[in-house]
């Protein structure tokens, strides 16, 4: 169904549908034709704002789950109000500042980015959802802190500054001077190279027996670049977080579309797909229940913005999943601005 343009609705038509659909945001229930003029400064009876409310359904844009239940917006309702009439509200600075502080800790870019939907599902009460870039860091320098006897702390610096850290099982016999040794050889040989190029050098190095390094330290370089290069393949493409977000009281009166929303985040590679959409372009996009076919089924929506890397190409996408009566006005810039605050600790 083509959805009607916002013109078309003259200002007493715009007034009641606007006051359905907040009252809807914030119940999550049908609208009945007195709560409206409780709650409108009309001067409308409820019989004519139940004339209003039928007109609009015949529009397409409200429906009765009931009889006698109200109104409530269609999914075609709703992208009328999120595109023609929502106002936005921007995040709080108490949110601004929750978000910039669980962006900010520091560590490996993932646990940046698995802070940032944390913190973005928290303050939505939606599940939040970010697209982490697939990335080969470029290295820079090698380190091994010893910890005991038997391991150590595997230290990758990359060219981009960003400093990993990774505990080692340490082979037989090594010395804190082989320690040294690998580390130098590791920093000298591989620095400037990706991960996967590091590994097929030593490869090479080692098939050709042309490495300077033998025994032990040979075996603690080869164990330092497999640790390294089977965890960046290790690595996820798509976090998600507050699942339990979802089990509020409004979806938990309809436990069967939990459920199959529940499913639905389980099947990352299908949510990727989805996401993967939101690449295509620089503004934040909205999906609306049956708009897209994986939450069809389970009426939910998806906001998501892309952020970018520090060439300033979109490099991934981070966003929320709830209900199709969530906030918009507030969470639309909140996911906007999370993906903004990303993209400054990109560069």
């Amino acid at each position: 169904m083509s959805v009607t343009p916002i013109s078309e609705l003259n200002d007493r038509a715009r007034d009641v549908f606007r006051l359905v659909v907040e009252s809807y945001i914030g119940t999550g229930l049908p609208v009945a034709s007195r709560t409206i003029s409780k709650l409108a400064t009309l001067s409308l009876s409820p019989a004519s704002i139940r004339n209003v409310m039928q007109d609009l359904e015949g529009l397409g844009l409200l429906a009765a789950p009931h009889t006698s239940a109200g109104r409530m917006p269609t999914e075609t309702g709703l992208r009328l109000f999120v595109d023609g009439m929502m106002q936005a509200a921007e995040p709080s600075a108490e949110e601004r500042r929750a978000i910039e502080a669980g962006i900010g800790e520091g560590g490996p870019i993932e646990e940046a980015l698995s802070a940032a939907t944390a913190t973005l599902s928290g303050l939505s009460a939606c599940a939040g959802i970010v697209m982490v870039p697939k990335r080969e860091p470029v290295l820079r320098q090698f380190g091994f802190v010893p910890l005991n006897m038997r391991q150590a702390l595997a230290v990758l610096v990359g060219q981009d500054g960003t400093v990993e850290n990774r505990v080692l099982d340490l082979p037989e016999g090594v010395t804190p001077i082989m320690l040294t040794e690998a580390a130098n050889f590791m920093s000298a040989r591989f620095g400037g190279l990706t991960l996967r190029e590091a590994g097929d050098a030593l490869k090479r190095e080692l098939e050709t027996d042309r490495s300077q390094l033998h025994g032990a330290a040979r075996d603690l370089v080869a164990r330092g670049v497999a640790i390294w290069s089977q965890d960046a393949d290790d690595r996820p493409v798509l976090i998600v977080r507050g699942q339990a977000n979802l089990l509020d009281d409004g979806m938990a009166a309809d436990l069967e579309r939990v459920r199959q929303l529940l499913e639905q985040l389980e099947g990352k590679e299908e949510i990727l797909h989805l996401l993967h959409g939101a690449l295509a372009g620089s503004a934040t996009k909205i999906f609306i229940g049956s708009e897209n076919k994986l939450f069809s089924l389970s009426g939910s929506s998806v906001i998501a913005a892309p952020y970018r890397g520090a060439d300033g190409r979109v490099v991934g996408v981070v966003g929320v999943i709830g209900p199709t009566r969530l906030n918009y006005a507030r969470v639309i810039p909140m996911v906007d601005f999370t993906a903004q605050t990303l993209s400054r600790l990109m560069r």
